[in-house]
């Protein structure tokens, strides 16, 4: 299935039935009198929010979207019937904008929540509507009010507790697939992810979502590489994991590029709690691991993590730093659901990773830890300096 974030779709709501014009005539009744019927109303456009979609592909080849009319009102005073509601299902964390695509007119961010976004006209009066005393055989009856119609954007913007972020081959897609389910593309050229990416960690009977997005270069603000675009797929996010090549020369410029385009981009990205890893250490040398943990700690003003995403070191610190954001966001705004409730996720361990979960607590099972100057101190080194 095509990832599909954007679509510009014509919606109109059904018109109302018109009324009908008929006399009651019957045998033995003289007087009948009129007896013409209302028109019904005309159906409505509804938007309801499902769980268990991501994606706005449904949109792409049908664009226009009509809600039937009410029916006729009939003699003997028959009611015309209501239309047709036409039900536009669409994924968690949509948002329904105007035209102009800038103002929100609708922001769906549960399951089950359902919007009448467009009411279907009322139905015309028939001509038993208009009778009186003085007007005892009317033969004016009404046409059924126009339903409404506009053309509306919907942007899919996806819910997740966790957004990676980093330049191109930064390792967010490998990160993704060594702690959950999903297995995104991985090779060794830029801009390998082209779409979003969502996986549910499983830490013990916690579990929270964690959204990867295409790598940004410096000027992706202003369009290059495949621009910034992607970024509001990761405003919902209660924290951001910030992932930094190990193997770049410079670390620090690396982080100060893609803090640049976070501020840039705006919505509030570059005010998010942060998590800062340095990946794939599993390619350096314990010098340059420290080197370059020193450097990134003066960068962001923060501690430091390392880790390695294809050999799984230092996974359990980075998860459990992101659930302490996580936990606090949650119970800060204990009314806003868990972004794993979205995609019905069922507390199933993680392929390689329960056990290792399990013990994210384990001071034992630790690579390492910070020493009291910050630096970064391996479980290796403490055994050979003890054999020393």
């Amino acid at each position: 299935m095509k990832f599909l974030d954007q679509a510009k779709i014509f919606v109109k709501s059904g018109d109302g039935g018109a009324g009908a014009c008929s006399f009651r005539r019957e045998k033995y009744i003289e007087f009948g009198g009129p007896d013409g019927g209302d028109g019904g109303r005309g159906g409505d456009v509804i938007l309801e929010c499902v769980a268990n979609l991501n994606t706005l592909i449904d949109y792409r080849y049908q664009q226009h979207f009509k809600a039937q009319i009410g029916h006729h009102g009939q003699g003997r005073n028959k009611t015309g019937g209501k239309g047709n509601d036409v039900v536009l299902k669409v994924p968690v964390g949509t948002q329904v904008l105007d035209e102009d695509k800038e103002t929100v007119l609708a922001d769906l961010t549960e399951a089950g929540q359902r919007l009448v976004l467009l009411r279907g006209g009322d139905g015309g009066f028939g001509n038993a509507h208009f009778k009186s005393s003085t007007n005892q055989a009317p033969r004016r009856f009404d046409e059924g009010w126009p339903g409404e119609e506009r053309w509306i954007w919907l942007r899919l913007k996806l819910i997740a507790d966790a957004g990676l972020v980093g330049l191109p081959n930064a390792g967010k897609s490998t990160f993704l697939a060594a702690v959950t389910r999903a297995r995104p593309k991985i090779a060794d050229y830029p801009f390998t992810t082209l779409h979003p990416n969502l996986g549910v960690v499983t830490l013990g009977d916690e579990e929270f979502v964690v959204a990867d997005i295409p790598g940004l270069i410096e000027g992706a603000h202003e369009g290059a590489g495949i621009g910034d675009r992607f970024l509001g797929h990761i405003e919902r996010c209660r924290v951001l994991l910030h992932l930094i090549d190990g193997t770049e020369e410079d670390v620090a410029e690396t982080y100060r590029v893609v803090r640049h385009e976070l501020a840039a981009y705006g919505g509030g990205l570059d005010a998010k709690p942060e998590v800062v890893a340095l990946n794939k250490c599993d390619s350096l040398t314990p010098e340059d691991i420290e080197a370059k943990l020193a450097a990134l700690r003066d960068a962001c003003g923060a501690p430091v993590l390392p880790l390695s995403g294809v050999s799984g070191i230092g996974l359990k610190p980075v998860l459990a730093r992101l659930f302490e954001h996580i936990k606090e966001a949650r119970e800060a705004e204990p009314s806003v659901p868990a972004a794993s409730s979205a995609f019905g996720a069922g507390k199933r361990p993680t392929p390689g990773f329960a056990a290792a979960a399990t013990a994210a607590e384990d001071d034992d099972a630790e690579d390492g830890r910070y020493g009291p100057d910050g630096e970064w101190i391996w479980n290796d080194e403490e055994e050979e300096e003890g054999d020393e």
